[in-house]
């Protein structure tokens, strides 16, 4: 089918979208390079110990879960581009801490600053004031897929860096990244009036019922999960790698392993995606990745003598993990309240930065405590738990957020516009709040009648 003029993003979207995913991938690659190295380099710091290490790791998780809902009602008040500037130049703060620093404890302070310079919601917030109701899906998946790359390109390149300039450099680089994110958004990053939007930002008034809805609760549960046996398995699994009692295979050797493993895995994510997406098959395969996660768990544990063992245990953790990590944000789309999305989003966040900080002072604890199979036997239980919640989950309804602007509703026009709405094809839900200016629905994408959208809300949206 020929694309439309009401397909297509503008030059400003396709702007916005490149600078802001690039924004946030700068971030990421800082936050994420020392992942496959830290725990090797963290025991030549003064003052270390396994449970210091894993703080190391995790602490950032902690203030980014703290800061990251208040920073993005603050750019409500002073606007998008103070605050991520601020939060970047915070975050190359951090970075240059840990970078100068020889003792564990100073790493820790300059993670926990890193963590505060928490950027995630405004840059949000400002990819839905310089996009169009109809294009916001587009460029917010446009972002989401750029952290997934920055990710797997993070735990490549750490392992690389590590060799070259050391786990030091790595965090004088994030400092450099954090600064040319600076720059990024004072030179590239479109101006835009900032809009309160309810589908990418939080409404205090509405965390009580976020809270108490049980299926949203499960994904919040399930995110948190993720994240601590994402953080708690990469502290030991280095450790696993170099240890002349496993695997024994050199550092400096590690990107071997993590670069194939990483462009496999995200292949064989694309048709579990697809099968859940297209098939709708959202909960099966949900359930199938998280005990896929598990398996792997066990894997490391059983196996973890074993260099080609392992390589193909973390390659199934992976492909797993991606899949979990593109489903649960849709999930939390489709089952959140049709004018709380963002509020549904921000409680998510929180816990997936709390899983990670989680992951980090629980797993080095176990590590003290027990090595690396009392880490890989507790993530292998929680994924365990996890599944049974994720059993228990309902199904989801095939629907995707969408926002219209309808400027000239009046209150008592709000039952006929809502009437009007959900009478176009592909709409299942509309909730109008007039001192929005628009409309909240839940649709089907796929059956979705854009032209005759468009023209109902031209119609409430007129000067009159």
């Amino acid at each position: 089918m020929k694309e439309t003029e009401i397909d297509k993003l503008n030059p400003i979207e396709k702007r916005a979208a490149a600078s802001l995913s690039s924004i946030y991938s700068l971030r990421m690659l800082g936050l994420f390079m020392i992942f496959p190295v830290f725990s090797l380099y963290g025991q030549e710091l003064e003052g270390n110990t396994p449970f210091l290490i894993g703080f190391a790791i995790g602490a950032y998780g902690l203030t980014q879960a703290i800061f990251q809902i208040p920073f993005g009602m603050l750019s409500d008040k002073i606007g998008r581009k103070p605050v991520i500037v601020a939060g970047m130049l915070i975050f190359a703060l951090g970075s240059v801490i840990a970078a100068v620093s020889d003792s564990i404890y100073g790493v820790i302070l300059g993670r926990i600053i890193q963590g505060s310079g928490a950027v995630a919601a405004a840059v949000m917030a400002l990819a839905a004031d310089l996009t169009r109701e109809e294009h916001r899906i587009k460029i917010m998946a446009t972002i989401g897929m750029s952290i997934g790359f920055a990710f797997a390109i993070a735990m490549v390149m750490g392992s690389i860096l590590n060799e070259m300039i050391g786990v030091n450099g790595i965090f004088w680089l994030t400092a450099v990244f954090a600064l040319i994110g600076v720059g990024v958004t004072l030179f590239w990053v479109p101006d835009a009036p900032k809009t309160f939007h309810r589908e990418t930002e939080p409404v205090p008034a509405q965390f009580k019922s976020i809270l108490q809805d049980h299926q949203l609760l499960r994904l919040d549960i399930g995110i948190l999960i993720l994240h601590m046996v994402l953080t708690a398995t990469f502290l030991v699994i280095p450790i696993a790698l170099v240890n002349e009692q496993h695997a024994n295979f050199p550092s400096s050797e590690h990107w071997k392993i993590y670069l194939p493993v990483m462009i496999l895995a995200m292949g064989l994510m694309v048709p579990f995606i697809i099968i859940a997406e297209s098939k709708r098959r959202m909960k099966e395969v949900f359930v199938g990745a998280i005990a896929v996660v598990a398996l792997a768990e066990l894997g490391f544990w059983a196996y973890n003598d074993s260099f080609y063992a392992l390589v193909f245990f973390i390659l199934l953790f992976f492909a797993a993990f991606n899949v979990l990590e593109a489903s649960l944000p849709s999930l939390v789309s489709k089952m959140s309240p049709t004018e709380a999305k963002g509020t549904a989003m921000g409680v998510y966040s929180t816990s997936q930065f709390l899983g990670a900080f989680l992951g980090g002072i629980v797993g080095g604890q176990l590590l003290g405590l027990y090595g690396v199979n009392g880490v890989f036997l507790f993530a292998m239980f929680a994924m365990i738990f996890w599944s049974l919640i994720a059993l228990t989950m309902k199904s989801p309804r095939y629907l995707s957020t969408y926002v219209v602007k309808l400027s000239n509703v009046k209150e008592d026009e709000i039952s006929k516009v809502t009437a009007g709405l959900t009478g176009i094809c592909g709409v299942a839900e509309a909730v109008v709040i007039p001192d929005d200016g628009a409309a909240y629905l839940k649709v089907d994408l796929h059956a979705l009648d854009k032209v005759r959208l468009k023209e109902f809300s031209q119609k409430y949206s007129e000067v009159q």
